[in-house]
C-alpha cells in the first residue's frame, strides 16, 4: 500500500513539472531564482527584440523574465485566453527557426526549453498585460511598447532618409544622362577636322578657323613651309599648345624677320629657316601628318582653295627642301 502511494506522488510530481503547452520546465527552481534576482528596472529590452519572419518579435521566455513570472505561468494565461492571440499577435517557431536562433544567441536559460517557443508581435505583447494582470506586467509592458515605438520611428526615419538618397541618386543619373546627351550633341555639331576641305572664295573665317583647329591639335610640332608669311602667321601659331615647337620655312623678308624678333622676345620662340630656293606648293606639318595647302596661310580663304591631308611622311617633304 505504501508503495502505491509513493508511486502516485511520483506521477503527480512529474505532471506538475509540465505546463498546459507540454513544455518541460525541468529547471523551474533555477528560473525562479533568476527571476528573483533579475534587475527589471535596468533590463535591456531592445536586445531581446528579434527579427523573425520579417517581424520584430519577443520570445515567450524572455517576456516571462521581464514580467517576473515563470514561462509556464505566462503560457498558461495565453492558452486560457487563446482567442485574444490570433496569428498576427503570436506564432510558434519552427524547428529550423529555433535552431538558427539558438546558434546566434548563446544563453543558459534556453537549456531546459524543449518545446518550440512562441514569438509575440507588438500587438501580442500589448495583449499580454491584460491576461497576466500584475502591476509588474503592466509597468513592463509600457516600457516594452515605448521601445517598440522608438524602434519603429527609427525605421521610418531611416526609410525616409533612404528614399531621399535614392531620389538624389536618381536625379544624379538623370542629370548625367542629360549632360552626356548635350556633350554628344556638341560633338555631332562641332566642326570636324576632316582629311580634306575645300573653301569657296570669300570663306576667310571658315578657312582660318579650320587651320586654327589644326594648330590646336598639335601635340609635339608644327612646321610650315610657305614662301609668303607675315605677322598673321605668327598670330596663328600662338594658338598652339605650351610645349609644341614651331618652325617656319620661308623666303627672307626684312619686315617679317623684324616681326619675328619682336615676337620671340615676348612669347615662346618660333624658329625660322630660310628656303634655299622658291617652292611653289605650301605644306603644313602637324606632328606626323602632312597637309597640302592650296594657298598661303596668310591668304587662306581669300580665293578658292583646298587643304588636303597627304599620305607622305613629314621627313620625305623635309628631305626634299
Amino acid at each position: 500500500m505504501a508503495k502505491k502511494q509513493g508511486k502516485k506522488k511520483e506521477i503527480k510530481a512529474q505532471v506538475a513539472n509540465r505546463d498546459q503547452f507540454d513544455e518541460v520546465v525541468a529547471n523551474c527552481d533555477n528560473l525562479s531564482t533568476e527571476i528573483a534576482s533579475y534587475d527589471f528596472k535596468n533590463a535591456d529590452i531592445e536586445s531581446l527584440i528579434r527579427t523573425i519572419r520579417g517581424q520584430k518579435v519577443m520570445l515567450d521566455f524572455d517576456l516571462a523574465m521581464l514580467y517576473g513570472v515563470q514561462n509556464k505561468r505566462l503560457n498558461e494565461q495565453v492558452k486560457r485566453n487563446i482567442k485574444r492571440f490570433p496569428d498576427d499577435f503570436m506564432f510558434q517557431l519552427t524547428k529550423d527557426e529555433w535552431n538558427i536562433l539558438k546558434s546566434q544567441f548563446a544563453t543558459s536559460s534556453w537549456g531546459g526549453t524543449r518545446k518550440l517557443p512562441y514569438a509575440f508581435t507588438r500587438n501580442g505583447i500589448g495583449m499580454l498585460s491584460s491576461v497576466l494582470g500584475s502591476d509588474t506586467a503592466v509597468e513592463m509592458n509600457i516600457r516594452i511598447m515605448r521601445v517598440f515605438t522608438a524602434a519603429h520611428q527609427i525605421m521610418e526615419n531611416n526609410a525616409i532618409l533612404f528614399q531621399k538618397v535614392l531620389n538624389l541618386e536618381r536625379h544624379q543619373l538623370e542629370t548625367d544622362e542629360k549632360i552626356d546627351h548635350i556633350l554628344t550633341k556638341m560633338d555631332d555639331n562641332s566642326p570636324q577636322l576632316l582629311p580634306e576641305q575645300i573653301f569657296q572664295t570669300g570663306c576667310v573665317w571658315d578657312a582660318w578657323s579650320y587651320v586654327s583647329d589644326l594648330v590646336r591639335s598639335a601635340k609635339k610640332r608644327i612646321i610650315l613651309i610657305d614662301n609668303f608669311v607675315d605677322d598673321r602667321v605668327l598670330s596663328l601659331l600662338m594658338k598652339r599648345g605650351e610645349n609644341v615647337a614651331a618652325t617656319i620655312h620661308s623666303r627672307f623678308t626684312k619686315d617679317f624677320l623684324t616681326d619675328l624678333e619682336k615676337h620671340n622676345k615676348q612669347y615662346t620662340e618660333v624658329n625660322f629657316i630660310q628656303l634655299p630656293h622658291k617652292n611653289h606648293d605650301r605644306f603644313l606639318i602637324i606632328d606626323d601628318k602632312v597637309y597640302l595647302m592650296g594657298a598661303s596661310l596668310k591668304d587662306i580663304g581669300a580665293g578658292l582653295c583646298a587643304v588636303t591631308e597627304m599620305q607622305t611622311s613629314p621627313e620625305t617633304i623635309l628631305g626634299l627642301l
